[in-house]
């Protein structure tokens, strides 16, 4: 299956001695999107391994985190440096995981352009990480 490469882009972000504040996605962005959900992942840990079939999915990931996804050229995998924030827009068609790296609590923030389905329709699991 083709399909487009994942964006893939560092959000400006406003840090001073109280921590980060960052928005995850433009106005517009924002306007388009149907679901919302926050993880928090504990060190070591997985999340995702799967893939959407007509959802694109945006996140928002504060690092350190290693994204593997699983695009039309094959696997790549991206490391955000810790205490950076990244956004991925994740394309139909593209599995794509996250492993925290870090000794603390990872945080993700994803949007999707579908709304939750608690059946899973959209979603099809595929271990890639």
């Amino acid at each position: 299956m083709q399909h487009p490469e994942t964006l893939i882009e560092p959000i400006k972000t406003h840090r001073d001695p109280r921590g980060a504040l960052f928005e995850p996605l433009s106005d517009a962005g924002l306007a388009a999107q149907k679901n919302v959900h926050v993880v928090l992942t504990q060190p070591g840990e997985v999340r995702g391994n799967h893939v959407h079939l007509t959802a694109t999915e945006t996140t928002s990931v504060v690092g350190p985190c290693l994204v593997r996804l699983k695009e039309a050229g094959g696997i790549r995998d991206i490391d955000v440096p810790a205490g950076e924030i990244w956004r991925l827009t994740i394309p139909p068609g593209v599995v794509h995981a996250y492993r925290n790296t870090g000794d603390g609590v990872m945080v993700l923030v994803s949007f999707s352009t579908n709304l939750h389905d608690p059946a899973g329709a959209d979603t099809r699991r595929e271990t890639i990480l």
